[in-house]
C-alpha cells in the first residue's frame, strides 16, 4: 500500500536545526534502504505553486506565490507500506524527528485496487 505523506510545520517555530535536518536525513537513508520511502521533498514556503481549477468543463490557471495562504506544506513523503498502522508508526517517527507541525497520510488509490470505504 502506498500512501502520501506531509507535513506542516507549526506556524512561529523557529526552522529545524542542523541535528535535526542531520536526523531527518539519517531516517530518509534508513527508510529508503528498507524500501519504505519511495519519494521525498520539501516545498518552497511562501508557495510559489500554481493553482489549477477544472468547473463545468473550463480549466483556468492562477500563479503564486500565494502570501494569503494560511495552510502551507513545508515537505511530503511517498512510502510503501503494508498497512494504515504502518503509514503511521512511519508518520510517527517522522515527526517526533522534524517537531511540532501537522500533516496527513492519505493512502494513494492503485489501479485494480479497492479504495477503502468512507
Amino acid at each position: 500500500m502506498k500512501f502520501l505523506m506531509t507535513y506542516q510545520q507549526n506556524a512561529g517555530a523557529p526552522p529545524p536545526t542542523p541535528q535535526q535536518m542531520m536526523a531527518i536525513a539519517a531516517f530518509g537513508e534508513k527508510s529508503a534502504k528498507a524500501g519504505v520511502l519511495l519519494m521525498q521533498g520539501g516545498l518552497v514556503r511562501p508557495t510559489t505553486g500554481i493553482k489549477v481549477r477544472s468547473e463545468q468543463g473550463r480549466f483556468s490557471v492562477t500563479d503564486g506565490p500565494f502570501a494569503e495562504t494560511k495552510e502551507l506544506i513545508d515537505g511530503f513523503a511517498l512510502i510503501e507500506v503494508k498497512s494504515r498502522e504502518e503509514a503511521l508508526a512511519v508518520a510517527k517517527e517522522f515527526m517526533a524527528l522534524a517537531g511540532d507541525g501537522t500533516g496527513e497520510v492519505l493512502q494513494v488509490f492503485e489501479p485494480g485496487a479497492v479504495p477503502p470505504s468512507r
